[in-house]
């Protein structure tokens, strides 16, 4: 639910509908704000300036997002945030702000679907294929789809990063995928990439999915059982944790 949204640091108005409909043909970036703070702020401003090069071959104006972001927080200092860039004549930035989520902590359930994004390392506004596959998941009783490469290979779930905690390092995908500000955060530690089917899971303490919510424990994919190790978990949920906030200035 969106409850508050900035256009270029001035609050939306009625006749902004065109540029809505432009950022589905742009990308963004999703984040938890607290306190007027936001974890990963500045990898957070290198997706939108990668991406924004990417797809448009311009350079966002980093002020005006940085404004925009304070803009779209004002009446909230703890809010769930996207800022869009879309182009239409020139480059423009949306920022959305609703209430504040946090990751479930029960175990997730998760249904193999073979499907992979288009452009999968860009966070674009195409996302219904996998909203809609979640949406039939969730129909079933799970809670999220995990993406299946033809080859069998662990990607993605629709809205998250999957992870393998090892005991002494994090084993994410080596599938195309994105590469979540969470991820990124979390690969500050001991971490690794490598071929991932789901037979391999149940050899981890502990598998979780994280993204801007958050981190949570996998319980299970289709029929297979996952155990977790509460105490290797809490170490993934510790990294997370000690990750400091960055003021949004």
């Amino acid at each position: 639910m969106i409850t508050h949204a900035v256009v270029d640091g001035r609050p939306a108005r009625g006749s902004d509908i065109g540029l809505a409909l432009a950022a589905r043909a742009g990308h963004f970036t999703a984040m938890q704000v607290r306190g007027g703070r936001v974890r990963g702020l500045a990898e957070h401003l290198r997706r939108l300036e990668r991406a924004t090069r990417e797809l448009f071959g311009l350079q966002p104006d980093r002020d005006l997002v940085l404004a925009s972001l304070r803009a779209a927080v004002s009446e909230a200092a703890d809010a769930s945030v996207r800022v869009h860039v879309a182009r239409t004549d020139a480059l423009h930035v949306i920022v959305d702000a609703g209430p504040p989520v946090d990751a479930p902590a029960s175990p997730r359930r998760l249904k193999t679907v073979a499907y992979q994004r288009f452009l999968p390392h860009v966070k674009h506004g195409g996302g219904f294929p996998q909203a809609h596959l979640a949406r039939l998941a969730q129909a079933e009783g799970f809670d999220d789809v995990l993406l299946i490469g033809a080859d069998g290979l662990i990607s993605e779930t629709s809205i998250a990063n999957l992870g393998c905690f090892d005991g002494e390092r994090i084993v994410w995908p080596d599938a195309p995928m994105l590469e979540g500000i969470t991820m990124r955060l979390l690969s500050r530690g001991p971490h690794g990439r490598r071929p991932l089917r789901v037979a391999d899971l149940p050899a981890f303490p502990a598998v979780f999915v994280c993204n801007s919510w958050g981190v949570s424990p996998v319980g299970g994919v289709d029929e297979l059982e996952l155990k977790t190790d509460e105490a290797a978990y809490a170490r993934v949920v510790s990294r997370y944790e000690d990750t400091p906030w960055d003021p949004i200035g």
